[in-house]
């Protein structure tokens, strides 16, 4: 399988219209780190008229509370966070412009719905693969809400950080269709695809 190569931020609707759940991507540019805390701050932020802590559009959030760096190293581990946490977030995100967002774990039904709406993505990154993650980092500097520790905004470089498409602006879902491709061995009842 070839990797697709990204630049992050994504400016360019199309670059995504050619993206299929289950593609390998490669994302080079300006990502940033959020969790949960930092997500509840940022739409409520929003939903005051203020201005978030960056310019929301075209953006790519990576959901991940990195480990402090070592010498040297711009960064800790930084593996993904599971993304479900978020999800009560991530259709408001997505209305502003947001266009990606990198994590792990499915997705609730109201994400796909704005992910399809909005033209966003939802990667997946693989998990315990923490430290091979932080390779790809170049940079690091916290640009919002230093008191939430490892849970603080973020913006990272980034050179070939390896993604799975997850959920496309098609509403495809990669785990649906792993779960269906191999529902033919088992009891086809038994699987939701």
């Amino acid at each position: 399988m070839s990797a697709i190569k990204l630049t992050a931020p994504i400016t360019d609707d199309s670059v995504l219209e050619k993206l299929k759940a289950g593609d390998l991507v490669l994302i080079s540019g300006v990502i940033y780190t959020a969790r949960d805390a930092a997500h509840k701050r940022i739409v409520e932020a929003l939903d005051r008229g203020e201005e978030p802590p960056f310019d929301l559009k075209g953006q790519i959030i990576y959901y991940a509370g990195p480990a402090p760096a070592k010498p040297g190293r711009p960064i800790g581990s930084v593996g993904p966070t599971t993304s479900y946490r978020m999800d009560p977030y991530a259709p408001r995100l997505l209305e502003v412009g947001l266009k990606g967002m990198i994590g792990k774990g499915s997705r609730s039904k109201e994400v796909i719905e704005a992910i399809k709406k909005f033209k966003g993505v939802y990667f997946g990154a693989v998990g315990g693969a923490a430290a091979y993650l932080a390779r790809c980092v170049k940079s690091a500097e916290v640009i919002a809400y230093e008191d939430l520790g490892p849970e603080a905004v973020r913006r990272l470089v980034v050179v070939d950080f390896p993604a799975f498409v997850v959920n496309d602006i098609y509403g495809n879902d990669l785990y649906k269709m792993g779960r269906c491709k191999y529902s033919e061995t088992e009891d086809p009842e038994l699987i939701v695809c």
